[in-house]
């Protein structure tokens, strides 16, 4: 098969909305559904999560130059 069709039906299943069309691809490809990852997170692992989100509403966070410049100035890189 040509990967430009790959390709479109790669497109074509990113892009729709209709869960008709997502459920008979995952049948047509055997893919199980293994649920919500959120439920198979511990109790910890949920409220780090829930917190790092808070501190990224609030603001609290570095921007990703912000750590390369200082690893290169830590480092002299």
């Amino acid at each position: 098969m040509d990967n430009s069709v790959k390709y479109r039906i790669i497109s074509e299943i990113i892009n729709t909305k209709d869960e008709r069309v997502l459920n008979a691809v995952k049948s047509l490809l055997n893919i199980e559904d293994d649920g919500d990852f959120w439920e198979a997170l511990s109790e910890e692992d949920r409220a780090a999560i829930d917190e790092g989100l808070e501190q990224l509403d609030k603001g609290q966070y570095l921007s990703h130059e912000s750590v390369r410049e200082e690893i290169k100035n830590r480092f002299n890189f």
